[in-house]
């Protein structure tokens, strides 16, 4: 895949199949239009381009929006490329980009930029200064500049009943079945391995202090999840904390993994964790050893829940 930083920097020798959106998760119902895009470039008179913005318009638009996203940037990259398309176009969002007409945007953007040959676009995708446009004047424009329109219909969006909105709800309340259901993969969180307070390693657990440098990603509810891991291309279950580690009167947020049957180095790793499930809330516990008590006990329900994954 091909990966471009700017509207101006994409070239391409062929026209395009293009859909544009922020595909914040690259859920279900994305994959739903990107696979359209794919299945239109499969003779190869055409390319596949997917036109996404960084940051998120409503970090732009919205005063004092405080939205958090589904992905960093390279997790949206790795997840396009694992569906196969061959341009990904990543354009800095800002005011003035927001101020381009609908007429604007279609002329100079999709039909001098990409050069399109069609446009795949969900039924309700709105478009242009202040979003006034909708498909029944990009359908227009498509007449009026030589391109095609697809719309995915109300019908095929409203039967899957997804949305990013539906999957960070999920996430902040810790419902990671529904949210990967949603997602159609287990959600992820990637980052640096860190030196922490190595308070597991004197109780028999050691874990991987993980460092999340994207402030804008979204962050499940505090608690105990089942995890697991790609690690030196071996998949590596266990268990996270997310939290302030009340019992040992912690202040600042941790992210920590405790792998089973792993006892490798992690440190200045860059690791992507899979969230599989919520086991409990962060609780205070009395003393270390009760703590300690409640770890062994989360290790064993862990250990039940991967042995029924397993035998599936």
């Amino acid at each position: 895949m091909k990966i471009f930083h700017s509207i101006k920097d994409f070239s391409s020798p062929k026209k395009t199949i293009l859909t544009l959106g922020t595909f914040d998760g690259v859920h279900i119902g994305h994959k739903k239009i990107l696979e359209k895009v794919i299945q239109n470039t499969l003779d190869e008179k055409y390319e596949s381009a997917v036109l996404t913005f960084f940051p998120h318009p409503r970090m732009i638009l919205q005063e004092r929006s405080e939205i958090k996203l589904l992905n960093t940037i390279s997790e949206k990259i790795n997840l396009l490329e694992q569906l196969g398309i061959q341009n990904l176009v990543i354009h800095p969002f800002d005011e003035s980009f927001s101020r381009l007409t609908a007429e604007d945007f279609v002329k100079t953007v999709l039909v001098e930029q990409f050069k399109i040959h069609k446009i795949i676009i969900g039924y309700d995708h709105r478009f242009g200064r202040n979003r006034t446009a909708d498909i029944n004047n990009l359908i227009e424009f498509g007449k009026k500049y030589n391109f095609e329109v697809e719309q995915i219909s109300a019908q095929e969006i409203n039967a899957i009943s997804v949305s990013s909105t539906k999957i960070r709800t999920a996430i902040q309340e810790g419902n990671m079945l529904l949210a990967n259901k949603y997602l159609g993969y287990d959600y992820i969180v990637t980052g640096t391995v860190s030196h922490g307070k190595q308070l597991g390693r004197t109780i028999g657990f050691p874990t991987a202090n993980l460092k999340i440098e994207e402030d804008y990603k979204l962050i499940p509810l505090k608690g105990v999840y089942i995890v697991s891991s790609e690690i030196n291309g071996q998949k590596v279950y266990g268990m996270m904390n997310i939290g302030h580690n009340p019992t040992v009167d912690g202040e600042d947020l941790s992210i920590e993994v405790h792998y089973l049957d792993f006892d490798g180095d992690l440190y200045n790793q860059k690791i992507s964790v899979s969230i599989l499930k919520r086991i409990r809330g962060e609780e205070k516990f009395e003393s270390v050893t009760l703590l300690k008590e409640q770890i062994e006990k989360d290790k064993t329900l862990t250990l039940s829940y991967i042995k029924e994954l397993e035998t599936k």
